[in-house]
């Protein structure tokens, strides 16, 4: 029997249709959820990633290639990131005292300070976005998009707790 185009959810195509579906779907929630946040970050002065950066750094100092290998970006990219919640006050650079070739970046108190007022930004953004969910829809959305990213323990890392727009792509933060 060949493969029916029809909305029959077992046939191949109607996998197909779903999968794109879902792939149109998620894509649009993130995009609303990357432009609440980018409305509640505002008041703050900084982007997303820059709001990602401070997070990250909110258990204490980190070499910059990591920064970039959590935010799985290119260590140019943590540069200008850096430089711009440095310039913020909101950070600042010393050498690393293990490893002199290495720069280490912290929090300054007006960075620490921030914190809480980033996370209520990072909550308000992410319930805007799935507020609509009862508890159990939530609890289900979460298991399917951590067996998505092969990532069951997304939400325990820094800099990816808590977010649903830090996200993880195949067990890597982005």
């Amino acid at each position: 029997m060949p493969w029916s185009t029809t909305r029959d959810p077992v046939t191949p195509a109607a996998d197909t249709d779903a999968a794109l579906e879902i792939a149109d779907l998620l894509g649009q929630v993130v995009r609303d959820l990357h432009h609440g946040t980018r409305e509640a970050l505002a008041p703050l002065g900084l982007s997303r990633a820059q709001s990602r950066v401070v997070r990250l750094l909110a258990n204490g100092p980190l070499r910059m290639a990591t920064i970039a290998e959590r935010l799985a970006v290119v260590p140019r990219t943590v540069t200008d990131l850096v430089d711009g919640v440095e310039a913020a006050g909101l950070v600042r650079r010393h050498p690393d005292p293990v490893d002199r070739r290495s720069i280490l970046v912290a929090l300054t108190a007006e960075g620490r300070r921030l914190l809480e007022r980033l996370d209520v930004a990072w909550r308000e953004s992410a319930e805007q976005a799935v507020g609509r969910l009862d508890p159990a829809d939530r609890a289900v959305l979460l298991r399917l998009l951590r067996d998505l990213t092969d990532e069951p323990r997304a939400a325990s890392r820094p800099g990816v707790a808590a977010t649903v727009g830090a996200g993880v792509r195949r067990g890597r933060p982005r």
